[in-house]
């Protein structure tokens, strides 16, 4: 049935009896691609039935269906037109991993980061409204993106409109209770019966905005909550939602069935849905934290295709290390907003647990939770990725800077992250930061820097920002050797050559030195070498022997040029009258595609082959 499946306008065209094979053909497919391609996995996996249910029973694209974050979104794009393309996705020239609006006229709102979708999703049913078009609006949240502060905001805002919106809370996370089972059936089709909701509307308008209509809510909200406790529809119901459910998300019969009841019930809606993560696959459900993206693996037998040995990721690199300054200082605490394994935090909790906090996909919290922690007296390890502190911006001034808490902020997953896109890309950490009065910002060249600089940021009493790339690192042995202290504000000559300095930061610095090794027999002189290391503060005395020695200073960072380490050398140079061309190398102006780490560091000239073409063309220009 799948293959003759082109959008939902075929979806709609088949019995109802047929749903459920043309679920299992979409997990099958869903599987076999991924196998070859990775991706997000096992959300997808779990969301089969809502999203099959939803196309089937909603006449998309005129109405409107916003994923949260997107993980769940795949069965969404194989029904909507992209069955071919699922195969590349998430590849150089292939579709995205997430739902984009200039990918599809199915993706009503581009998604990628956590908790934004009932915001999205209202304006959206309110500028139907305001356009006087009756199309339907629905939101798809998980339970982990209904954690962040606001997914909140706007259950607020929603509930206090009478918007014609339907949240669809996917609830993977735990179980429908066996012994209320009959009861949430029986309340579900009470509640979502038409009947039902007719009268309870013409009375509800009868009684106005009156004290005995309020005092009749409160009491029906009251009884509910008592006959189905652990429902959770009193906290959404208290919020000015009606709620339904929980129902089987994995039960497509049952899914288009409450669907079309709820099509014509008004107002904010909430139902409420328990799925499995991993359905269908057995090893993912088993393990769904591991297969939430598992990487390339066996179809048949569920082996995961290791990554290249030899040498260690940055996020072992971190979370060993943790590991190990915790035990040598009391003071020591880890934090995540729901980041364990992928930060590598996940070995301090199984060692520490009660050292390390996962406050859920809360970025803003994570981090005045860890300011707290600081004024406290412990020293906090805060790891978040790169993209995602952008969230954070202001408590990262405002609760830790403002008040020189010795926070040390980790930002994962820095620079171009490969596969994943645009949208977490961590491209503009140094450019945000950068300008934070008492703020120290570094970058490790190589593993054991990363170990080396969190062990200096334990020993200073002021904010300290590390940031360091997705996946593995130079090969460099880091295990064994001995913490040293890396002298803040300072940085090191790796290397004295001609003509060009080539001032690097973080782990370019290696694609810098391969650079150079080449440049000689290329063109035949080798540029000079420095690890600039911290771009706060900035080795003035470092810079100042580059420019003297050396005309052109080309800077090389794996974050945007505008604002980051070419921004602070071009202020360095302008600030003391020197007289040296500055030219940069690093992420342009404009959002970088998605591809390989390795394509995307090509694009933007900071492989091996952009430096010596960037030295080139600088030449020429002399």
């Amino acid at each position: 049935m799948l293959d003759h499946i082109d959008s939902p306008a075929d979806l709609r065209k088949l019995e109802e009896l047929q749903l459920p094979a043309l679920c299992a053909e979409i997990r099958a497919y869903m599987v076999d691609c991924c196998s070859r391609n990775p991706g997000h996995l096992a959300s997808s996996l779990g969301a089969v039935e809502i999203i099959t249910a939803l196309h089937y029973v909603y006449d998309t694209p005129y109405d409107k269906i916003v994923f949260d974050v997107g993980h769940q979104a795949y069965a969404h794009k194989i029904l909507t037109g992209r069955r071919a393309q699922f195969a590349q996705m998430r590849t150089r020239g292939g579709i995205s991993g997430f739902p984009r609006i200039d990918e599809s006229p199915f993706d009503a709102f581009g998604t990628g980061h956590s908790s934004t979708s009932i915001s999205a999703a209202l304006g959206l049913a309110e500028a139907a409204r305001h356009r006087c078009e009756h199309r339907k609006v629905v939101a798809v949240i998980g339970d982990g993106a209904l954690t962040g502060g606001l997914a909140f905001e706007g259950l607020n805002n929603a509930g206090d409109s009478d918007a014609d919106l339907l949240v669809i809370l996917n609830d993977n996370n735990r179980s429908i209770d066996e012994n209320l089972g009959a009861l949430h059936k029986y309340l579900l089709k009470i509640t979502t019966h038409p009947t039902y909701n007719r009268v309870k509307d013409r009375i509800w308008h009868r009684m106005g905005e009156s004290g005995f209509r309020k005092a009749v809510q409160r009491w029906a909200r009251g009884f509910k909550s008592y006959l189905v406790k652990d429902s959770g529809g009193d906290l959404f119901e208290s919020l000015g939602f009606r709620y339904f459910g929980p129902v089987d998300g994995n039960d497509i019969a049952e899914m288009t069935r409450v669907l079309r009841k709820l099509q014509d019930i008004g107002g904010p809606r909430i139902l409420h849905c328990i799925t499995t993560k991993g359905k269908g696959y057995a090893p993912a459900e088993a393990d769904p934290t591991v297969w939430h993206a598992p990487g390339r693996f066996d179809p048949e037998t569920g082996e995961r295709i290791g990554r290249r040995a030899g040498a260690s990721r940055y996020q072992d690199v971190f979370g060993q290390t943790l590991v190990d300054l915790a035990r040598a200082d009391e003071r020591v605490v880890g934090i995540t907003p729901a980041m364990a394994s992928g930060s590598g935090m996940s070995l301090l909790a199984q060692q520490m647990s009660g050292r390390f906090f996962d406050v859920g996909i809360e970025e803003e919290h994570a981090v005045t939770f860890s300011a707290g922690l600081a004024a406290g007296g412990l020293r906090p390890f805060c790891n978040i990725y790169s993209s995602f502190s952008q969230r954070a911006y202001d408590q990262i001034i405002h609760d830790v800077a403002l008040q020189g808490l010795p926070v040390v902020l980790c930002f994962d997953r820095a620079g171009v992250v490969g596969e994943d896109g645009p949208t977490h890309h961590g491209s503009f950490d140094l450019a945000a930061y950068r300008s934070v009065p008492g703020v120290v910002i570094a970058a490790p060249k190589d593993e054991l820097e990363l170990r080396n600089l969190m062990y200096t940021a334990l020993r200073q009493e002021s904010p300290f920002i590390i940031r360091y790339p997705r996946g593995c690192g130079e090969g460099v042995p880091w295990r064994e050797c001995a913490f040293e202290q890396l002298p803040v504000g300072r940085g090191e000559c790796l290397l004295r050559g001609e003509r060009v300095a080539l001032l690097a930061l973080g782990p370019v610095v290696s694609s810098a030195l391969q650079a150079a090794a080449r440049g000689q027999a290329s063109l035949g002189f080798s540029p000079s070498i420095y690890n600039i290391r911290y771009i706060k503060p900035l080795d003035a005395d470092l810079l100042q022997e580059a420019a003297s020695r050396h005309e052109v200073l080309l800077t090389l960072e794996d974050g945007c040029v505008a604002g980051g380490l070419f921004g602070a050398v071009s202020e360095f140079v302008a600030s003391r009258g020197l007289g040296n061309r500055v030219v940069p190398a690093g992420i342009p102006d404009r959002f970088i595609t998605q591809g390989s780490r390795d394509e995307e560091l090509a694009e933007c000239g900071l492989d091996v082959g952009g430096i010596l073409g960037k030295i080139g063309d600088v030449l020429e220009k002399d």
